[in-house]
């Protein structure tokens, strides 16, 4: 029920960033409760990746662009995602990004309050996190490089066969970088992935602008951008939206149950 609590509370954020998911309303039953969101029918980046095997990185930079302002609008507002991935990446009819599901967020983490918890998923999960320290907002910028690191590369720059795996290489190894990677797709996945969170990109007093004008977004505008004026790179193919067709078959085969 917390989980539900917090993601209630970050969806009925005012003035809310049109980079995340709108909440319409919510109701109950005796025993279950009810979310009505806005349905995002570009489906999701993980299944996008899928399918174009990697981005190239003037596509990869329009979307970590518009994730960029939605985490910052959650940071303005106290929030630490904690959650971001390809799976919870979704973009609209138009191929916006709409950031969703946010039961993992962490509220009041304003200034330089941190937290203990926790939490995510593996190939995510900032060193701090894994190492038990206190941490604070910069755990998303460092989900953000893993983020442009698939999407440029088509895998995750971290592997292993179980999760224990996958947190000691996240501790321990330094990532590799394709060759067929720009130099600024190189730098500024370096920068997101410093394991010192206070050096991370993103991190620092300047943290915004840091991130808005290193190289790799030379070619944003970020004010058009934040006002939705630029098209989307990806302009998802949607003949129906009943029929979902921009998310992997499993899901939409995949039998509806309730929860508990």
């Amino acid at each position: 029920m917390e989980g539900c609590m917090v993601e209630k509370n970050v969806l009925s954020l005012e003035n809310r960033s049109p980079f995340l998911v709108q909440f319409h309303s919510c109701f109950q039953t005796r025993d279950r409760l009810y979310f009505v969101m806005e349905y995002a029918s570009g489906g999701d980046l993980i299944y996008h990746s899928e399918q174009r095997g990697k981005f190239e990185e003037p596509v990869a930079a329009f979307y970590c662009a518009e994730i960029t302002i939605a985490i910052l609008f959650l940071h303005s507002r106290g929030v630490i995602f904690r959650d971001l991935k390809l799976d919870n990446i979704l973009l609209d009819h138009q191929g916006h990004v709409k950031l969703t599901d946010f039961g993992m967020c962490k509220m009041g983490i304003t200034g330089s309050k941190t937290t203990r918890t926790f939490c995510g998923t593996p190939d995510y999960i900032a060193p701090e996190i894994i190492a038990g320290l206190p941490y604070g907002k910069s755990v998303d910028w460092w989900a953000l490089g893993i983020v442009l690191y698939e999407l440029v590369d088509g895998q995750p720059p971290f592997n292993g066969e179980d999760s224990e795996r996958v947190f000691n290489a996240i501790l321990k190894h330094k990532v590799r970088y394709p060759k067929s990677l720009s130099e600024e797709a190189r730098d500024i996945c370096k920068r997101f992935l410093t394991k010192k969170p206070g050096s991370r990109l993103g991190s620092g007093p300047n943290g915004e602008m840091d991130i808005k004008m290193h190289r790799f977004f030379s070619n944003i505008e970020w004010d058009k951008l934040e006002k939705r004026e630029i098209k989307p790179p990806i302009e998802p193919k949607i003949s129906n939206p009943r029929k979902a067709e921009n998310f992997d078959p499993q899901f939409r085969e995949a039998r509806i149950e309730f929860t508990p």
